[in-house]
């Protein structure tokens, strides 16, 4: 879990770069040499995501685990949305331009949906800086106890 905590961070980041200039204002070379890659990363994190998601419906069975299967399911559950929500936002452009280039139907939805998560994508990249701070927790407490 240590690792999905650490990428989910690093997407969150990339997210929310206004974050990063705040802090560090001369953040903003870091920024732009990632720039080009964003799709792509996008990209990648929406793929990767999608099948967290897929993953945690067939382990819907960790919830009667007791406490410990209860947060590990919902923490894995938030993690995958939050990193294909933030995914997609990143890596539209690509998927328009490589999944959906044929289908105008699928193109005119995607947008919709773009269109509404847009606007919550600085929450959502500071969901995701938490809930990688919690990944990285949760492993260091479920690794050591």
């Amino acid at each position: 879990m240590l690792i999905y905590g650490i990428t989910l961070i690093i997407l969150s980041l990339i997210a929310v770069p206004s974050l990063i200039l705040a802090k560090k204002p001369n953040a903003q070379e870091l920024l732009d040499k990632v720039a080009p890659y964003q799709g792509w990363i996008g990209v990648v994190f929406c793929f990767w995501g999608i099948w967290g998601l897929i993953q945690m419906i067939m382990l819907l069975g960790w919830l009667g685990h007791g406490f410990y299967g209860i947060i590990s399911w919902a923490t894995w559950f938030l993690y995958a949305v939050v990193e294909t929500t933030l995914g997609f936002i990143l890596g539209y452009s690509l998927i328009v331009k490589y999944v959906l280039n044929k289908n105008e139907a699928a193109k005119e939805k995607g947008a919709q949906v773009l269109a509404k998560l847009t606007p919550l994508q600085g929450k959502l990249g500071i969901l995701g800086l938490i809930v990688g701070a919690w990944c990285i927790i949760c492993s260091i407490i479920f690794t050591v106890g």
